[in-house]
């Protein structure tokens, strides 16, 4: 197949494109390079573009008639929840528009395929199990406007002009290799490892929930089985129609306590964490179904909690090494 990449030089984006290469499809990355890096993406093609831009839509569209693209994964977006509170026009207005530019170059190109990069965030305040059916109260404006993407794209698919899924990603970590692993520290395994290799102490908010050990539980996912979840959905759309969205996890919770101490344990560490008062909206348990998924493609996270700290481990010492910085 001819796949498209929007925002294939970043964390995720670099996973899908590396999995579509090993297997022999043809990729051309779109990505103005803003977070992302070039190295990451191997031998395939390059495109730079702000997807925000006036002209967007028109570039893309030329992009994908000239390279005769079969479908598109759009992972290009911002995912800051913390800047998206700081600066919600701003996340808005780049977010929604480069999803606009993406289904209007494959409105105008005959594209038929499109996969969008969501997030769990959608969901807003839950707690536990959590399917697809569940109510969507975004709490903060990047999961807002990951919401207003996916309605967005499934007007899109209402009116014939394409057949799409959005995949509401759970807590994604680890790296395929250490050359692609996240360069940013905002998920808890890369602020717990980046703590411990400074000698600081993790922090726990709350050990009085009603869980096990008295942590909130989640659920982390390995970024390459989150890349392999793309490309299967990719197969699937050649013969669905309309949309769907689709959550991406492993269907298992792990406490906070837990995650640190597997951590601490990869690293060598005797660093205890130290117990503070909950955050104010943390829900207890967060675990996402897979089901559907799992029953339309066949698709199902297979690396353990292990190796994703034991990757985000290792990309953390690439980076520490190898002078890119983050």
């Amino acid at each position: 197949m001819r796949i498209a990449v929007t925002g294939g030089a970043g964390y995720i984006g670099s996973h899908a494109v590396d999995v579509l290469m090993t297997r022999g499809d043809e990729v051309v990355v779109v990505d103005d390079l803003s977070t992302g890096a070039f190295e990451r993406i191997g031998d395939a093609e390059l495109v730079e573009l702000d997807l925000a831009s006036d002209t967007a839509g028109a570039a893309l569209g030329r992009v994908l008639r000239d390279r005769r693209v079969d479908a598109v994964i759009h992972f290009a977006a911002l995912k800051r929840v913390d800047e998206s509170i700081e600066r919600p026009g701003h996340y808005y207005r780049v977010n929604l528009a480069s999803t606009l530019a993406v289904i209007d170059a494959m409105r105008d190109s005959a594209v038929p395929s499109l996969v969008l990069s969501s997030s769990a965030a959608v969901y807003g305040e839950v707690d536990g199990m959590v399917d697809e059916s569940h109510p969507t109260r975004p709490l903060n404006p990047y999961g807002a406007t990951k919401l207003a993407c996916e309605t967005l794209v499934d007007a899109a698919a209402r009116s014939g002009a394409l057949r799409a899924a959005s995949l509401r990603y759970f807590n994604v970590a680890g790296a395929g290799r250490p050359d692609l692993g996240d360069r940013t520290i905002v998920n808890l395994v890369a602020i717990v490892i980046d703590q411990l290799s400074r000698g600081e102490t993790p922090l726990v908010f709350g050990d009085d929930y009603g869980t096990p050990d008295g942590s909130c539980v989640r659920d982390y996912v390995h970024v390459a089985d989150v890349a392999s979840a793309h490309v299967s959905v990719v197969d699937w759309l050649e013969t669905a129609t309309g949309h769907r969205a689709l959550n991406i996890g492993t269907g298992r919770g792990t406490s906070v306590l837990e995650i640190i101490g597997i951590i601490a344990s990869t690293m060598g560490s005797d660093i205890k964490p130290e117990m503070r008062p909950r955050r104010a909206g943390d829900p207890a348990n967060v675990v996402a179904n897979v089901d559907a998924i799992t029953n339309l493609t066949g698709w199902a996270a297979v690396r353990s909690l292990e190796e994703t700290v034991r990757s985000s481990l290792e990309a953390h010492q690439w980076l520490s090494t190898s002078g890119e910085g983050r």
